[in-house]
């Protein structure tokens, strides 16, 4: 959970919310095809339910600063420019953070696991 101080007092984020957030951010990119499970914990989760949870393939991690860490594992498109991409959601899901949860993420991870066709 993050908490963030303002004006009007101390609000807490909880790092489901953030990873939704990321999630839908990721997906709204162009050349995104889908978000991947990441780690093995996602993928047993994912493999023993046989649904698909909104916030999996995004990694938050705390730094000692109580900035988050954001990781993404996503496939795209075939035929895009991979750094374009990963550029794009970079700056989008950082904007995103910052505007809609008031949260300045330390750094934004793409991890491109697949390219489909």
């Amino acid at each position: 959970m993050i908490k963030v101080n303002n004006h009007l007092g101390t609000i807490g984020i909880s790092d489901r919310y953030l990873k939704t957030l990321v999630s839908k951010t990721a997906e709204s990119c162009f050349g995104v095809a889908d978000i991947n499970r990441a780690g093995a914990v996602q993928g047993i989760e994912g493999f023993i339910k046989r649904k698909r949870a909104e916030n999996f393939g995004v990694s938050i991690k705390h730094t000692p600063s109580g900035r988050p860490v954001i990781g993404l594992h996503i496939s795209v498109a075939y035929g895009v420019n991979l750094n374009a991409i990963a550029n794009s959601i970079i700056h989008k899901v950082e904007y995103v953070l910052e505007s809609e949860a008031g949260v300045k993420p330390e750094k934004v991870n793409v991890f491109i696991d697949k390219m489909l066709g």
